[in-house]
């Protein structure tokens, strides 16, 4: 993009940073709601922090029992994902098994639902959000240069902390 039209940056979090804890919580939470309906809405939103885990959002199942099941299992969802991550204890950061895990599920308002559907099976945009996706000639990956670059510099740091983390204490 250029200077004259604006500026565009872009950011890229690496492994263990709160951000992509609460994404994979969150794209667990949706997993959960989808196999059990397809066609379900889900709003979810994940925060993390001083051994608390909170989970919150609005959903909407066709059966409103799938809706309980998952409210009911969310704790479990959320503690079993910071297993699968890699977290087991308070050293580092969050226990799985200790951690307060707050879970505040609403049912999806009607005004937002009368905003997503529509006739015909279209669907809109609802109550939020602006996804921009903008292709480029600019890498070979078709992403801009900026959020190309901030991919490879986290994946750079990721590979250089595991060969550190490799090299014996004593070699340090």
């Amino acid at each position: 993009m250029s200077a004259r039209r604006g500026l565009l940056t872009s950011e890229s979090v690496s492994a263990g940073h709160p951000d992509k804890i609460c994404d994979r919580i969150s794209d667990a939470i949706l997993d959960a709601f989808l196999t059990r309906d397809p066609r379900a809405r889900v709003a979810c939103e994940t925060f993390v922090a001083d051994q608390r885990v909170i989970v919150a959002g609005e959903f909407r199942t066709a059966d409103p029992a799938h809706f309980a099941e998952v409210r009911d299992q969310a704790e479990a969802i959320a503690r079993q994902t910071l297993r699968e991550i890699g977290y087991g204890d308070a050293a580092h950061d969050i226990d799985p098994d200790r951690c307060a895990v707050e879970v505040y599920f609403n049912r999806q308002s009607p005004n937002i639902a009368a905003g997503t559907d529509h006739d015909g099976g279209a669907i809109g945009a609802g109550d939020q959000g602006h996804d921009v996706r903008l292709a480029s000639d600019e890498t070979e990956t078709l992403m801009p240069l900026p959020i190309w670059l901030a991919h490879r510099l986290i994946r750079r740091v990721t590979e250089a902390r595991f060969r550190a983390a490799a090299v014996p204490t004593s070699r340090r």
